[in-house]
């Protein structure tokens, strides 16, 4: 319950000296243009995979070009900020409400090696996965 109500005031329930402050940093909102739409639920669903911008260009039926640019317009970020975002975030619930070793949520969350996740974990939200994970896993 403390977890919970820490995670809601933006604090952790226990915070090391000079520890930065727990951000939610959610995924860009999606957008109106249906063929956009369809391509980010696609994306969702498929985080484990690679999804390099000519794919997600391809699914749309536009060049990579235009599908970055409409993409942004649509959506006020990039397509590989888009995805980074929201692989943290699926990474960040993963920590919270499992114990799967990291290796496997790097996995889950398509990055090649937990190592690259710890990198990304950091650098985005300022601590490693395992610190995080013990600041707000829920527990009963």
């Amino acid at each position: 319950m403390a977890n919970a109500v820490a995670r809601d005031v933006v604090l952790p329930s226990h915070r090391d000296g000079g520890q930065a402050q727990y951000l939610a940093a959610p995924a860009p909102a999606d957008c109106a243009d249906d063929r956009l739409a369809e391509v980010l639920a696609w994306a969702r669903a498929h985080l484990h995979r690679p999804l390099p911008v000519a794919e997600l260009a391809r699914r749309a039926l536009m060049s990579n070009r235009s599908f970055a640019c409409r993409f942004a317009a649509a959506t006020g970020t990039t397509p590989h900020a888009w995805l980074r975002s929201l692989r943290l975030s699926r990474a960040e619930e993963l920590l919270e409400t499992t114990d799967l070793p990291v290796e496997e949520i790097a996995h889950r969350v398509g990055y090649g090696s937990a190592a690259v996740l710890r990198e990304q974990f950091v650098r985005r939200r300022g601590v490693p996965p395992r610190t995080y994970r013990r600041a707000f896993t829920n527990t009963p």
